[in-house]
């Protein structure tokens, strides 16, 4: 135990310690934190969805006499917990793609690790963006395939790699995040699609921060270029902007059929309930014009805000990078007493030095309260 408690005392003494806070309650741009009423920066809930009580209520009045709204599948897929509303929704997504097929997994997390370390065998290679998601890096980790880490969005690099390494494997694949989780910048999926293409390779892009953010359809970035048909495997997270839970993969159907027989995060988890299932269907089918409308505000907001604030952000996430954990854990603090919630993201989240606040701009928020927040940091920053 001596080895954790070193460990722990280190991290505190670097100030990247977490804990779990103790949030009071969500509504709307809001959160009661410690019995203050704060500005929430610190969400995934793009479209501001997950608190409107209007909606919920709608949707338990049309569906609690539903046989399908249940609060636990009881058992994985293959086995009983499956009902007609997941491969509605499978089709839904699909379709928002252009693909084939898609899957239901529990999480982001256990559906990019599933992809990873299940598809690709010790005959072929993957290349990884440096910056992608720790979900993909574990299943990096946990897959037989040889693989290779290209520096954020270096493709130059990239393309060494492939002319270095690709013609020594039998399957290939390049992944990459859309809209990236902590920079809040925009791989360039074109150049990637003309890099996949040169070189013989899939091509799997993440799209989970851009899915309810970005495209007329609201599928992401992909869709917003119309390059779904060159890309070969999406996943979605469907509790960020769609404010639900899970997540999905998208592909063709031997692919899919592949992850239904061979992904263990797949087959030995018990299924999302049924009544998660219908709360995105519901979301989708039924209130797509008020999601659109959630999603042009925020374009509206972030545009704004780039010009006011230039980053190297093109998204909804802001980054504000303080370099040391200590002065970041402080600025944190000292805007919580301000009034507005915003968490320091420290190393191993970040690499070291590169310590920052993460804003995440939300549908409702307005400009002048992100604008007032900005300058409290650079205020800050300066004194």
């Amino acid at each position: 135990m001596q080895n954790y408690v070193a460990e722990l005392q280190e991290l505190k003494r670097n100030s990247c310690f977490r804990s779990i806070k103790n949030i009071e309650e969500k509504s709307s741009k809001y959160i009661m934190f410690e019995g203050k009423k704060m500005l929430n920066f610190s969400s995934n809930d793009y479209l501001n969805i997950s608190t409107n009580r209007e909606l919920i209520l709608e949707f338990c009045e049309k569906y609690k006499n539903s046989p399908e709204f249940l609060f636990s599948s009881a058992s994985a897929r293959l086995l009983t917990g499956n009902l007609l509303c997941y491969k509605d929704f499978e089709r839904k997504i699909a379709s928002m793609f252009n693909k084939e097929s898609a899957l239901l997994f529990n999480t982001g997390y256990q559906c990019n690790q599933s992809i990873v370390s299940t598809l690709f065998t010790k005959a072929d290679c993957i290349f990884s963006d440096k910056l992608n998601h720790a979900s993909i890096v574990s299943g990096l980790k946990l897959s037989e395939a040889k693989h290779f880490r290209y520096k954020h969005n270096d493709y130059d690099m990239l393309e060494k790699m492939l002319i270095t390494h690709r013609s020594s494997y039998k399957n290939a694949i390049i992944i990459s995040e859309s809209v990236f989780s902590m920079d809040g910048d925009i791989a360039d999926i074109k150049k990637l699609v003309e890099l996949k293409k040169k070189y013989n390779c899939f091509l799997m892009i993440d799209e989970a921060h851009a899915f309810g953010v970005f495209g007329d359809n609201l599928a992401g970035v992909s869709s917003e270029l119309n390059l779904c048909d060159d890309v070969d495997i999406f996943t979605v997270t469907l509790g960020k902007s769609l404010a639900s839970v899970g997540a999905v993969a998208v592909s063709n159907n031997i692919i899919i059929d592949y992850l239904i027989n061979k992904a263990p995060g797949f087959i030995f988890s018990t299924a999302l309930p049924s009544v998660n299932v219908l709360w995105s269907m519901f979301l989708l089918e039924e209130k797509f014009d008020f999601l659109v409308k959630q999603k042009e505000k925020l374009n509206s907001l972030f545009k704004k805000v780039h010009e006011f604030y230039p980053t190297v952000s093109s998204s909804q996430i802001i980054p504000v990078i303080l370099n040391e954990a200590e002065r970041t854990k402080n600025v944190a603090n000292y805007l919580q007493n301000e009034g507005y919630y915003v968490l320091p993201i420290n190393p191993p989240t970040v690499p070291v030095g590169t310590s920052r606040l993460r804003l995440s701009l939300t549908s409702d928020i307005e400009f002048n309260e992100i604008k007032s927040l900005l300058e409290k940091v650079q205020c800050k920053a300066i004194g």
